[in-house]
């Protein structure tokens, strides 16, 4: 669906939508044709989702710890959310540049028939890798990535459970000393 969908976005006139443009695609380029593009997919879907995981909280915890001048548990659900959306912004920020050249990869892989990642190497440049669309996508994935976990915390706050982040559990080591 991937690939169908680079090819919908890219090339105006190629298809409406799935339901053309999967018939299509296939009859160019074959089932094959559809999974070209899944190592540089999972390159950047893998890096992207574990940035996204790995940097949330601890973003959320230096918030509470360096912008906001009271304890969590002192500040209204309100706040809580708003800090909730701007430690996604910023992971997300964070998930826009780990997974940026694998993006690129897969569009130009989706677009240009028989082409390599070599291929893709020699047309952008490394640096056009890295940095080709970039400011866009740090926009648009910061936003999506700030919306998921304000969401994920409203629906927390609405079946009773606290909100992301707060002060950071003590280290495995130092439970055990106390």
């Amino acid at each position: 669906m991937e690939a169908v969908k680079v090819r919908v976005q890219t090339q105006p006139g190629f298809a409406k939508g799935l339901s053309d443009g999967f018939p299509k695609f296939v009859k160019a380029q074959g089932y094959a044709g559809l999974y070209k593009g899944i190592v540089p997919l999972w390159g950047r879907q893998i890096p992207y989702t574990m940035m996204k995981f790995a940097s949330f909280e601890t973003i959320v915890e230096n918030i509470y710890k360096y912008a906001i001048p009271a304890p969590k548990s002192e500040c209204s659900k309100s706040l809580q959310l708003g800090v909730s959306f701007a430690g996604g912004y910023v992971a997300g920020v964070f998930c826009a540049i780990v997974s940026h050249p694998a993006d690129n990869l897969v569009s130009f892989l989706n677009n240009a028939q028989g082409a390599t990642v070599g291929d893709a190497v020699k047309k952008l440049g490394l640096w056009g890798l890295f940095t080709r669309g970039l400011p866009l996508r740090i926009v648009m994935i910061g936003t999506l990535t700030g919306a998921q976990w304000g969401i994920y915390d409203a629906f927390k706050v609405m079946v009773g459970l606290p909100t992301s982040g707060g002060v950071a559990p003590p280290a495995a080591g130092e439970q055990l000393k106390g």
